[in-house]
């Protein structure tokens, strides 16, 4: 999946053959965040603390990679907890009743040096629907813990008012004080526990 600087590298020829494997998320050295427009005027960020996500990697033919990645919702941070405790809430996630949110892969395609377009469906409260996810892959190799990792970057646009999260408040001088559009940024660290679980 996340390897590839020859386009056309065939199937079985080994070229990323030492990034196959199984491999699972690592919290400590991951972050999934997001970006919002707030008032019209100024972007809010955030991130979840708590998820957890494995990745069936092959390396000889990245097509056959796939990932899956849950997150708990009610551990979403924005550094203001009024505005965490309102986005827990029934307005939006409603964590109390949908605890996780979860993305299942469905393919994946390489559009470029070590950049690749993971396809797959979003599942927020009770609507799934497909979301496209670009990456850029960050490297692999033996960290300091003597473990096998493998990185990238990831960016995802999407319209949340799509999954019912439709919650706003009209501004006296015009517009909306939440966008609709909602940008979702990784930074992903994966710690191999099967090398051979993708061949």
């Amino acid at each position: 999946m996340l390897t590839g600087r020859d386009r056309t590298a065939s199937p079985g020829s080994g070229t990323y053959a030492a990034v196959t494997g199984a491999y699972t998320i690592d919290p400590a050295h991951t972050t999934v965040g997001f970006s919002v427009r707030h008032a019209m005027i100024s972007t809010i960020r955030g991130r979840f603390d708590r998820f957890e996500g494995l990745l069936l990697l092959d390396g000889s033919d990245p097509s056959r990679s796939t990932a899956y990645v849950s997150v708990q919702t009610d551990s979403i941070d924005t550094g203001i907890q009024e505005r965490d405790a309102h986005l827990r809430g029934p307005d939006f996630f409603d964590s109390a009743t949908f605890p996780l949110m979860a993305f299942r892969s469905t393919g994946i395609v390489q559009r470029g040096d070590d950049e690749f377009r993971l396809t797959g469906n979003l599942r927020i409260k009770d609507v799934e629907l497909p979301l496209d996810i670009d990456l850029v892959y960050g490297g692999a190799g033996v960290g300091v813990d003597g473990q096998h990792r493998v990185g990238f970057e990831g960016t995802a646009t999407l319209r949340r008012s799509d999954w019912g999260l439709t919650w706003n408040t009209t501004l006296e001088a015009g517009g909306v004080l939440v966008s609709d559009k909602v940008t979702l940024t990784l930074d992903v660290s994966a710690v191999r526990i099967d090398q051979d679980a993708a061949a």
